[in-house]
């Protein structure tokens, strides 16, 4: 047996570890339905200006980033964006979401939106708090 430092992982051992991890999790789960999701807002000239990047697993829809580029914000579409996703969401019969943000992103929106404040973590990054939130929507629609 050899135990490696600590270091960037390969590909192929980066899934390898991931395959045993998910093995694991499932003898205890069962197979646990999984998907990447996203949405964009596009420009004109098909350029990114925002977009929403998710995964469901566990029956939960994880949110990993949200992002509307300065010039369009204030028009709505970071509602539009987390609105599209949660109804993509009830479709996959998933109504749990979570997701983190930070003192400097946008606590505020998320509140606003519906999402509950379920931890804080001082100092991530430093000088800063980040929080974990969580909502439950509507009925499934399957």
């Amino acid at each position: 047996m050899i135990l490696t430092n600590p270091l960037p992982p390969e590909d192929d051992d980066f899934e390898a570890l991931r395959a045993g991890l998910t093995e694991f999790n499932e003898s205890f789960t069962g197979a646990v339905f999984r998907e990447k999701i996203s949405s964009f807002i596009k420009d004109d000239s098909g350029k990114i200006v925002g977009g929403i990047l998710g995964e469901i697993n566990w029956g939960w829809l994880h949110i990993q980033g949200l992002w509307v580029d300065e010039s369009i914000r204030k028009g709505g579409w970071g509602t539009k964006l987390l609105s599209r996703m949660e109804y993509y969401a009830l479709s996959k019969n998933t109504s749990s979401i979570r997701l983190e943000t930070t003192t400097f992103q946008a606590l505020d929106f998320y509140i606003k939106s519906g999402y509950a404040v379920f931890g804080e973590l001082p100092n991530m990054p430093q000088g800063y708090t980040s929080y974990f939130l969580q909502k439950q929507i509507g009925t499934c629609v399957n």
